[in-house]
């Protein structure tokens, strides 16, 4: 089972495209902003569920990390 959150790899200008269930809902820039795409999205316990695999998988590059390719 993967995780229904995915923050994929680092776009050349900076920041990490996110999907959730396969479907785009953004791009963020650092952590603050991924928080609140995920409470936007509906997720509200966002900030506790960053570093959980069961939520969240980092693809293309280290965790909390959004400088450009």
């Amino acid at each position: 089972m993967s995780a229904p959150i995915v923050v994929h790899h680092s776009a050349p200008t900076g920041g990490r495209v996110v999907t959730i269930n396969g479907e785009m809902v953004g791009l963020v820039h650092d952590d603050h902003g991924l928080i609140e795409l995920l409470r936007r999205a509906g997720v509200y316990d966002a900030e506790h569920c960053l570093d959980d695999p069961h939520w969240i998988e980092w693809h293309g590059g280290p965790a909390h990390r959004y400088e450009a390719a």
